[in-house]
């Protein structure tokens, strides 16, 4: 009996332990850096006011003509599929890579291009130099920004990433070809319980 006792105990503190680190499992831990950007309608959005909310990013710019029309697509495919299972806060973040062109006035006809369950839920962010949104993304998403010497096209990274309630990308994934959808909305929305 006592033996038992003891297994049942340890048992429990088990599955205490479990309940409490929560059920999404993390693969990278890379602190985004502070910013205030502005988004598609011109308003200033920061790192702080997207604490205590689950993130998906990218980095795209409306003139590509090679992976961000696929990746914008996708993105908003996730979207649909988040918004079919009645999932709601969360943000869809999109740092534009050529900042020079990408005008919020741009921003907002570029996504207008797509159909998007909610348009609330996007971020398109301009306003800085491509110097440092080249920093930005190799600091924060360990990805590259730079620019192709032989034509106007930027050359970036093609992930996606899924970004904690306190500003920490926690995952990675493709954003342009293979696409785990299914996977990338478990993970949001595990995410985004783990947080309640």
């Amino acid at each position: 009996m006592k033996k038992l006792l003891v297994i049942l105990g340890i048992s429990l503190l088990v599955l205490v332990g479990c309940g409490s680190s929560g059920n999404f499992e993390a693969q990278t831990n890379w602190k985004v850096s502070d910013f205030e950007y502005e988004n598609q309608h011109g308003e200033k959005v920061s790192l702080e006011d997207l604490k205590g909310t689950v993130w998906l990013s990218t980095f795209i710019f409306t003139n590509c003509e090679t992976v961000c029309p696929p990746m914008t697509f996708n993105m908003s495919d996730i979207q649909s599929m988040l918004s079919e299972k009645g999932i709601e806060d969360y943000k869809i973040v999109a740092f534009s890579v050529d900042p020079e062109v990408d005008t919020p006035e741009k921003l907002q006809e570029y996504i207008g291009n797509y159909d998007v369950v909610d348009e609330s839920k996007w971020e398109l962010l301009t306003g800085y130099t491509q110097d440092h949104i080249a920093k930005f993304a190799a600091d924060s998403f360990k990805t590259l920004v730079k620019d192709d010497p032989n034509n106007n096209q930027v050359i970036h990274g093609t992930s996606f990433y899924l970004v904690d309630q306190n500003g920490v990308v926690v995952k990675n994934y493709s954003g342009n070809t293979e696409v785990p959808k299914e996977e990338i909305v478990i993970d949001v929305e595990t995410l985004i319980e783990d947080g309640k």
